[in-house]
């Protein structure tokens, strides 16, 4: 592997022992001299500002150079950034009491310059070099959830459920809180970002740092029900100033929590209460990724399409042990909803996902049904979790 230089500590660490190294979105104007002098075979310098003798030392040695790139309104991003992103980074210049901000701030202006609004809202058209530029993006961000992931000590469960239930919905509360009861029990929260119970999720592990946690969960939730979804035009304000209102949290490494959203629903805006944001371009790349580094399980609230798209993604993974081998378990949360005896196909009213007996039958046949569990109970749903660490098998 090559050495990694992303802040100027590790820059003065590789100018002592120098090798192949990624030097990534640094000012090397004040050490380019000193760098040039150092053999640079199988260096890449990502995203680096340089003096010209640097610039033709790289060259020299055939080495990777991607220069700074001006940020355009096809582009409106860092494609080379060392980290994941924070909530204060992706809204960015947003004001909740200035309605003008809305198509203004940072997370708002990359999903237009993504997708069209249409009807039909689709990816607009763009040159070669912003899709490399976005698949660049995608890759820093992918590295920067890579050493989260080894921070976590493979303690991450995901929780994911639908994008469309209420804050004012008796699930979301129960979620929130069970959320808390894993970080509690050093387990580190995951989602896909977005609106719903996985608001919920993130919400209640981010209360999980604050002298009080529940009553930050059931005050935050009282005050986040005057604008139930994403779909409400208050949506946004409403959260923003709920996560504002709760100051910095007591322990901020107890609420460190995740969200994994995509630009490709950008339609529906990132959650405020996840700390560490790996927000992707490619949904594809996003949603395999998140189920990836959940080894110590995934649970499924009630939740729609996508959804049931992770169920099945997850037992593929449990299925052909897609990731180190290992078997991890997978709750289903609520049994009316995913295992119903019938369930009315032609009627869009009737929303439960009776999809409980297939993932059954796929998990016997490759050995995991016993890391397959089904339940009412968001305290037996914990139970099983801490119960069935991830196994090779």
């Amino acid at each position: 592997m090559k050495t990694e230089v992303r802040n100027a500590a590790e820059l003065a660490a590789w100018l002592t022992h120098p090798g192949p190294a990624v030097i990534q979105d640094l000012d090397l104007t004040a050490a380019s001299a000193e760098i040039a002098k150092r053999d640079l075979t199988g260096c890449a310098f990502l995203g680096c500002v340089m003096a010209p003798d640097l610039a033709k030392a790289a060259g020299e040695a055939h080495c990777v150079v991607l220069p700074p790139i001006e940020k355009s309104d096809d582009a409106p991003f860092n494609p080379y950034s060392v980290s994941m992103y924070t909530p204060n980074e992706l809204y960015a210049d947003y004001d909740p009491d200035d309605a003008g901000t809305y198509d203004k701030y940072f997370d708002r202006k990359v999903y237009l310059s993504y997708m069209s609004l249409g009807p039909p809202a689709e990816l607009k058209p763009v040159a070669a070099d912003v899709l490399l530029l976005r698949r660049m993006h995608d890759a820093t961000i992918a590295t920067a959830l890579d050493g989260f992931v080894k921070g976590a000590r493979g303690r991450i469960v995901a929780i994911m459920g639908g994008h469309d239930r209420a804050r004012n919905d008796a699930l979301y509360l129960d979620v929130a809180m069970l959320a808390l009861e894993l970080t509690r029990k050093d387990y580190v929260i995951a989602t896909g970002g977005g609106p719903g119970l996985m608001e919920a999720a993130n919400l209640g592990a981010y209360a999980a740092g604050f002298a009080d946690p529940e009553a930050v969960v059931k005050a935050s939730v009282e005050q986040l029900k005057a604008a139930p979804t994403y779909k409400d035009a208050n949506w946004l304000k409403v959260g923003y100033k709920v996560w504002k209102g709760l100051g910095d949290p007591v322990d901020a490494q107890k609420s460190r929590n995740l969200g994994i959203p995509t630009w490709f629903y950008g339609h529906e805006p990132p959650n405020l209460f996840a700390t560490d944001i790996a927000k992707y371009f490619e949904n594809s790349v996003r949603e395999e990724g998140l189920l990836a580094i959940a080894h110590s399980g995934v649970l499924f609230a009630e939740g729609n399409g996508g959804t049931v798209q992770e169920i099945f993604q997850d037992a593929c993974q449990n299925y052909y042990r897609t990731y180190a081998q290992l078997k991890s378990p997978m709750v289903l949360l609520g049994t009316a909803y995913w295992n119903s005896a019938y369930s009315d196909y032609s009627n869009p009213a009737d929303r439960r996902r009776p999809v409980y007996p297939v993932l059954k039958k796929l998990a016997f046949e490759k050995g995991f049904a016993d890391y397959v569990h089904i339940t009412d109970s968001t305290a037996d749903a914990i139970d099983f979790i801490v119960k069935h660490p991830p196994v090779k098998a």
